[in-house]
C-alpha cells in the first residue's frame, strides 16, 4: 500500500510477513513556520541540523573530499525516478570520519530508518551495516548556512539517502531514503518468486 501527497510519499510492500519501506520521501515548504513567540515548527530538523553539525565539524582536508560542488543542485537527483541507481560515489568515507563524525552520520542514518515502528527499523539498520559502514559516503555542497541552498547525499552499497534545500530561500526540504534492491517492495518480490514459483 501507498500513501502519497505532494510532500509525502510512503510505501510499504509486506510478503509472507516481510516488509519493505522504501522508498520514502519527506518534505515541506516551509520547512520553519513561525507562528510567533515561542510557537517555532521546524520540520525535519535532525535532517538538516545534524547534517549541518557534522559537515561543520570536518577539517579542512576532510572536507576537500566532502564538499562535491560550492553551489546546491536545484533538488535531489532521484527525482521521482521509479528506480534508483546508486550516484558517482564521491564525498568522504565513513572510515575517514572520526569517532565522533562516524557518531553523527550514523545517528543522521537512523533518523531517516527510525522513522518506521522499531521492529522495522531494526532490521533496515542491520541490512545497513552487514554491507559495511566502512563503504558509506557523505558528500555535501552548498552553504554551511540556514536558509541558504545546500544539499547532502549518504549513499552505501544498497541504499541512498538524499535532502536538498534550495527552494524559497532555502526553507523547502525535500528528503529520500532509496534502496537500489528494495524500492517498491523488489527484494522481498524477488526472493518469494524464487521460493514459491
Amino acid at each position: 500500500w501507498r500513501f502519497e501527497g505532494h510532500h509525502v510519499s510512503l510505501n510499504y510492500t509486506i510478503v509472507n510477513g516481510k516488509l519493505s519501506v522504501v522508498p520514502s520521501f519527506w518534505a515541506s515548504n516551509p520547512a520553519v513556520a513561525d507562528f510567533g513567540p515561542g510557537r517555532k515548527l521546524i520540520a525535519l530538523e535532525v535532517e538538516e541540523f545534524a547534517a549541518r553539525e557534522l559537515r561543520n565539524s570536518l577539517t579542512t582536508e576532510q572536507a576537500k573530499k566532502a564538499v562535491i560542488a560550492n553551489k546546491a543542485p536545484r533538488d535531489i537527483l532521484t527525482a521521482a525516478l521509479p528506480e534508483a541507481k546508486a550516484l558517482k560515489t564521491s564525498g568522504i568515507a565513513y572510515r575517514d570520519l572520526n569517532k565522533n563524525q562516524q557518531a553523527q552520520l550514523t545517528k543522521l542514518i537512523k533518523e531517516y530508518i527510525n522513522r518506521h515502528r522499531a521492529v522495522v527499523a531494526k532490521e533496515d539498520l542491520a541490512k545497513i551495516e552487514k554491507n559495511g559502514l566502512e563503504k558509506i559516503y557523505f558528500a555535501w555542497a552548498g552553504s554551511t548556512k540556514q536558509f541558504e541552498p545546500h544539499y547532502y547525499r549518504i549513499q552505501g552499497p544498497t541504499f541512498l539517502l538524499e535532502y536538498a534545500n534550495t527552494q524559497n530561500g532555502a526553507n523547502h526540504i525535500h528528503a529520500t531514503w532509496r534502496d537500489f534492491n528494495g524500492d517498491f517492495g523488489r527484494d522481498v518480490l524477488r526472493e518469494h518468486i524464487r521460493k514459491n514459483h
